[in-house]
């Protein structure tokens, strides 16, 4: 082990990408650090980039059980474009085995918000997705994140497709929006539960338009001393 390498093994796996990204010694290291990131429920985009920009240089040290988990872990990274940005440094040979037309399939199906669908294709691919604590969980969070910016009201059975819970599980779930989150549980519809959602420019556009109405404080602070 040269000198250099044995003053960089003190360095953490951040570190060490940013000191040298290229260098094909800190893989073990990077595989190390995707177990991490999956057992504590953490995400580094750009030790993953580079792990698989390693199996690039090096095909034949490619594990296919650690690009599973950063496309999985990319996944539940959206609506950033992770998962796209990962999977253009995977091999086509490699895209092509079934697990990752699989989680290729889910990502279109998130991005086209064609929820149950995706729970669908989820429900037979429990093995590949287990893997990985809190994907389940993500994965809702970027949905309600989608119907918040598109509706200002759901229903309740819309609202159980398209986060894949019912009965006491979205109970609880909608507990907890109501007590942090600011949703509203209207129960004196005649057709049932009817959950409002918080306003935002996105699901109101008269807030954005009033806000871009708005004179920033800035401007009025320059303005009035003209005035006085």
């Amino acid at each position: 082990m040269g000198r250099e390498l044995q003053q960089q093994v003190s360095l953490t796996v951040e570190q060490l990408v940013a000191v040298n990204p290229y260098n094909p010694d800190i893989l073990n290291d990077l595989e190390d650090f995707v177990k991490e990131q999956v057992s504590s429920v953490t995400y580094n985009l750009e030790a993953n980039l580079c792990l698989l920009r390693l199996y690039q240089f090096e095909p034949e040290k490619m594990k296919t059980e650690f690009v599973a988990y950063i496309l999985l872990k990319a996944l539940m990274a959206m609506p950033a474009p992770d998962f796209s940005l990962c999977l253009f440094l995977i091999p086509e040979r490699v895209q092509m085995e079934a697990q990752f037309k699989t989680l290729t399939v889910l990502s279109h199906y998130l991005e086209t918000a064609r929820f149950g669908q995706f729970w669908e294709e989820a429900t037979k691919s429990r093995h590949i997705l287990e893997t990985v604590p809190g994907f389940e969980q993500a994965i809702q969070n970027y949905i309600v994140h989608v119907l918040s910016l598109t509706y200002q009201k759901v229903s309740r059975p819309v609202l159980s497709e398209a986060i894949n819970l019912n009965g006491p599980s979205l109970d609880k779930f909608l507990e907890h929006q109501v007590s942090n989150n600011g949703w509203i549980v209207d129960k004196s519809q005649s057709t049932g539960e009817l959950i409002i959602l918080p306003s935002s420019q996105f699901n109101h556009p008269e807030l954005k338009r009033n806000s871009d109405e708005t004179v920033p404080l800035e401007h009025l602070t320059r303005i009035f001393p003209i005035l006085s």
